[in-house]
């Protein structure tokens, strides 16, 4: 890849543009046990099957509370509660509607006909009784019944919560019913027959604005199951860019009419993913990630709706704490990703996951863009200088990444020394150095130092680089030299399993893969680095830092920000330095956000702990964590009042005689003396979730998670299973 940021693979004629390849039940009321571990989940539907795209577009979505999965969702209505503030349990609620009805069933049963009875004498004593159903006494004893009837369903359903049980129980029963079980139509997905089109023009804009042809040859592939969601967003948003300039309309409506469903498509011509892990609406944007438990400790208008995540939620970034084989990357990750890699597909994000080489973090088919170094048949590398113009910004980058985090203290002296350096080559040379030549230049070779300066001289660019270079050549030899260190870890990229992974140098042999740069996120690129964390651990280690780092760089300083820049890494223990828990705050305002996943809050420097927890705005934590690392979450999610009770027994002793001697007698017969309690309650502040509660009482499966979105919206603590 070169400086502007294009890539593509070198051919004998030049350079020509490639599309890359294809807790425990008792502590959680309501809380469901995660099924036992086993393989991956399995793709939910499969992409290449007929869609229908009316049904999709005719769904009902909800939008008014961040977090809620917005497809087929049902708003929950408000929960009438109890003195003191906890709702009714379900069981009592039931209960004493069922005991309500039958009284009411009985009463009218045995007691209408003796108020019938008195009535017919009334009747009988005035003459009034007929037998016509006409007369008086036929519409009185009507009229009768219905206020009775009236009468009890207004007093019994009062006392038996009848109300209560409808909005709890039936109506989002009767809500599902209808639209969830619709009758199937003849010619529907499965059978392949052209499917129905109800009231509903998905390209009624295209209309609006003439490009007829375009939308019935549009409505043609409808028909036929042909057009997917991520087709119609992609359309939906190629036509949003061109309608306010008619210059390219006639140019959109040409290709549509052209093409039909795979018009404006993505650069790699894909139009799906092979298969899909997780549920996806990309109409919101959503991914579904599972579904947010009906306890107490989640609020009322989560509770059993499913739980989902956006770019407004992942624009704060996103911190998820857990040991390793808790499901992070299956449950959380891999779903994230491949929902950042289908709005790529659309045109409206970019994503670059980051990971070790065997994560599962989806088919290497799913990714425009895959860097595996230390791996021969990886086709692009990386460009150790892409994510900054300026030859400085890039250096100051790439010194951060070669600091082991003991050594974070001497960061700014590391910079300086790799600017030194990499300012001049690239004034000498048009070109940053390789990675043999910038660490012949850190450890102050002669010959490499001469042919630099030689270079300078015939540039006529030595005397505006006259001071970088003195300061650098005082600082040869010397026991604290930093250039030293910064060659000496370098060195750790310069092994011949790397051979052609990164910037190469003027005579380095062998073949070199097209670089990938990271300027190029201003396009829908979908990127997958892998790690090698097995055979090169402290590499691995360095190119996560420098990765992450020059995302955090690129994503700020673009110029165009209409896509979402994503960034997931798997593992990002070593990825998390000063600079990229600055960077995710300036991400919130530049369209970009970071999932960032941790075994351990211990495994970062203390001094990191608490400004990571600040930059993000959405925070999980995972079952199994250490209660040190609950206690930071504890503390980010603060306090709550609850109504404590305090129940005190003592000895009952009130009452004459014969009471005294029936209560000798029941505790004759129970085997302990006859008590009186006496309940006392009051307000007290509680932590809203403890370090003991997210270390020892979360299920397997499940997870709490608290959300914030850009415009700075917040959700409170949510338990989610994961697995439902």
């Amino acid at each position: 890849m070169g400086l502007d940021g294009t890539y593509g693979r070198r051919t004998g004629g030049g350079e020509q543009p490639v599309p890359g390849p294809a807790a425990r039940a008792g502590f959680f009321p309501g809380a469901r046990q995660a099924p036992p571990r086993g393989q991956p989940p399995q793709p939910r539907r499969a992409p290449a099957g007929p869609f229908d795209l009316y049904a999709w577009l005719s769904e009902p979505r909800a939008t008014e509370l961040p977090g809620v999965y917005g497809y087929g969702h049902v708003p929950r209505p408000p929960e009438p509660e109890d003195g003191g503030g906890v709702p009714v349990p379900g069981r009592t609620l039931l209960g004493r509607a069922a005991l309500n009805l039958v009284v009411a069933w009985l009463l009218f049963r045995y007691g209408g006909p003796l108020l019938f009875d008195v009535l017919n004498w009334v009747f009988h004593l005035t003459r009034l009784r007929h037998d016509s159903l006409t007369s008086p006494y036929a519409l009185v004893q009507l009229l009768f019944q219905v206020v009775l009837v009236a009468l009890l369903i207004r007093v019994f359903g009062r006392m038996g919560r009848w109300p209560e049980v409808w909005r709890r129980y039936a109506a989002p029963a009767l809500a599902r019913l209808v639209t969830h079980e619709r009758p199937a139509e003849a010619g529907g997905p499965d059978g392949g027959a052209p499917l129905s089109a109800p009231h509903l023009d998905p390209w009624q804009e295209l209309r609006a604005a003439g490009a007829w042809a375009g939308a019935q040859a549009l409505d043609e592939e409808v028909r036929r199951g042909a057009v997917g969601d991520v087709d119609y967003v992609r359309i939906r948003r190629a036509w949003q860019g061109v309608a306010g300039e008619p210059a390219r309309l006639r140019e959109f409506t040409d290709e549509v009419a052209a093409r039909g469903g795979a018009a404006c498509a993505h650069p790699s011509a894909a139009r799906d993913l092979a298969v899909r892990c997780a549920e996806h609406d990309l109409l919101m944007r959503q991914v579904r990630l599972g579904t947010v438990q009906d306890v107490p400790k989640n609020p009322a208008g989560h509770r059993g709706a499913g739980f989902a995540l956006d770019p407004a939620l992942l624009g704060t970034s996103l911190l998820a704490v857990g040991p390793a084989g808790n499901g992070k990357t299956t449950l959380l990750v891999r779903p994230v990703a491949e929902a950042l890699c289908l709005q790529a597909l659309a045109n409206t994000a970019c994503v670059v996951v980051v990971g070790a080489a065997d994560a599962d973090l989806g088919p290497d088919s799913a990714y425009d863009v895959v860097i595996a170094p230390g791996d021969p048949a990886s086709p692009y590398g990386l460009d150790l200088y892409g994510a900054a113009q300026h030859a400085d910004e890039a250096a100051a980058r790439l010194a951060d990444a070669l600091l082991p985090d003991e050594l974070a203290l001497r960061t700014e002296v590391a910079r300086a020394t790799v600017q030194q350096v990499v300012g001049p080559f690239r004034s000498a040379h048009g070109r940053c150095p390789g990675v043999r030549e910038l660490r012949d230049l850190l450890v102050g070779a002669p010959e490499a130092w001469a042919e630099l300066t030689g270079a300078l001289r015939e540039a006529g660019r030595l005397d505006a680089h006259r001071h970088d270079l003195q300061q650098r050549e005082r600082q040869h030899g010397r026991a604290d030299d930093p250039g030293t260190l910064l060659a000496d870890r370098l060195a750790l990229l310069d092994r011949p399993a790397f051979a052609g992974c990164f910037n190469p140098s003027r005579d380095e042999p062998g073949e070199q893969k097209p670089p990938f740069a990271m300027r190029a996120l201003e396009h829908p690129l979908r990127v997958r680095v892998k790690l090698p964390e097995q055979s090169h651990p402290e590499a691995a280690r360095m190119l996560a830092r420098l990765v992450v780092g020059q995302f955090v760089q690129a994503a700020s300083g673009r110029r165009d920000r209409s896509l979402f820049a994503g960034l997931v890494v798997d593992d990002a223990t070593a990825a998390v330095d000063a600079n990229t828990v600055r960077g995710l705050q300036r991400m919130r305002g530049a369209n970009a956000g970071a999932l960032l996943a941790l075994r351990s809050l211990a495994d970062l420097p203390e001094a990191l702990r608490a400004p990571l927890f600040g930059a993000v705005g959405c925070r999980m934590a995972f079952p199994g964590i250490a209660p040190w690392d609950g206690r930071l979450f504890s503390e980010a999610w603060g306090t709550v009042w609850v109504q404590e009770k305090a129940v005190t027994q003592t000895p009952d002793t009130s009452g004459g005689m014969l009471r005294r001697a029936g209560r000798a007698f029941r505790g004759l017969l129970a085997g302990a003396p006859v008590q009186t309690q006496s309940v006392t309650t009051r307000s007290v502040e509680r932590q809203l979730w403890s370090p003991s509660d997210l270390a020892h009482a979360l299920p397997a499966g499940h997870a709490v998670a608290s959300l914030t979105t850009v415009e700075g919206a917040q959700v409170a603590p949510l338990l989610v299973d994961l697995r439902s």
